[in-house]
């Protein structure tokens, strides 16, 4: 061990900013009251996620059919995330209908969005 050095800095920084900020992650689902709106809304947001990254392959590729369809797209991944953010406080609620309901209106802006990305350029 090198002179001035302290052995155990990293313990005493673990417990001086608290083991909590460090392992803290997302919500664990089988602890949450209602896991499978929860479940549901989490699924919902890897579509969107999907969606996007067909979006951008085809932005980046220039292969998006028209301004304006580009345009479209990005309206429905839009609301499509103002969706999501809206199903996550009817799951942190227990209000399984309306995760249902808000949870379908995802899947058809998901679907517009990945349709157009893939419409050939005329």
């Amino acid at each position: 061990m090198r002179s001035g050095t302290f052995p155990h800095a990293g313990i005493i920084l673990l417990a001086l900013i608290g083991p909590s900020d460090i392992t803290a992650g997302p919500l664990e689902l089988a602890d949450h009251p209602h896991q499978d709106s929860v479940t549901a809304v989490h699924e919902a947001e890897h579509d969107v996620d999907h969606a996007w990254e067909v979006y951008h392959q085809a932005a980046l590729g220039g292969t998006v059919a028209t301004p304006r369809l580009q345009a479209e797209i990005e309206e429905h991944l839009h609301d499509a995330r103002i969706l999501i953010t809206q199903a996550q406080e009817a799951a942190e609620h227990g209000d399984q209908r309306q995760v249902g309901h808000l949870i379908e209106q995802v899947r058809f802006h998901t679907t517009q969005a990945i349709e157009g990305s893939k419409e050939p350029k005329k």
